[in-house]
């Protein structure tokens, strides 16, 4: 996928303050420290439009971005990146609000096409697992993918992929994209995946 332009919008704590204009959008979920930021940069070829950050739990708030690519079907749209849960250095009053503001989001938002849940490769937690049986009960068209495996050897990778897919009770029919936000691996198969998820209507 060729990139022309991709640019931070604004952040947002309710619905007041979501951008307005319906470009559909597809949101990244995923537990604290999973990588989330590192690969928004990497799919979208910029070093830091997404602020990474060692500690867990950076990202407090929703994060739009507008990406606009060589692509005729799916020319404009907004990545949106979501608070990650589990362990975060912060307040537990603040990690109390990100509940309602993920959910007012993911069950509110006209624009919202899809869902691109991550795991790590090397392990999946039981957040991650409730996660992905929210969103199924939400009926949100969900993806889901393995960061890190480039910290796997390949053998290692054929039995993290079958692991996640038995810990999640994932169908064959959802997408599972095993990812390097390093090597950039699994880039042209996740941005299949998300073209998908945008010519479908809301």
């Amino acid at each position: 996928m060729k990139i022309v332009t991709a640019e931070f919008i604004r952040s947002c704590h309710d619905p007041g303050q979501w951008p307005r204009g319906g470009l559909p959008e597809v949101a990244f979920v995923g537990r604290s420290n999973v990588g989330k930021s590192l690969l928004i940069n990497s799919l979208l070829h910029r070093k830091g439009l997404a602020k990474v950050s060692a500690t867990p739990g950076k990202t407090r708030i929703l994060n739009f971005f507008r990406v606009t690519t060589a692509a005729p079907v799916v020319k404009t749209f907004s990545v949106v990146d979501l608070p990650g849960y589990g362990y975060a250095k912060v307040a537990k009053s603040v990690r109390a609000r990100w509940g309602p503001m993920i959910e007012r989001y993911l069950t509110g938002r006209a624009e919202l096409r899809g869902v691109i849940l991550l795991v790590d490769a090397r392990g999946v937690e039981r957040h991650d697992q409730m996660t992905f049986e929210w969103l199924n009960g939400l009926k949100q068209r969900t993806a889901v993918v393995a960061t890190k495996v480039d910290k796997l050897t390949r053998s290692e990778r054929r039995k993290s992929l079958a692991a996640i897919r038995e810990a999640l009770g994932l169908p064959e029919a959802i997408p599972l994209v095993p990812y390097s936000s390093i090597t950039h691996e699994g880039r042209d198969e996740l941005w299949q995946t998300i073209r998908e998820m945008l010519q479908h209507p809301a």
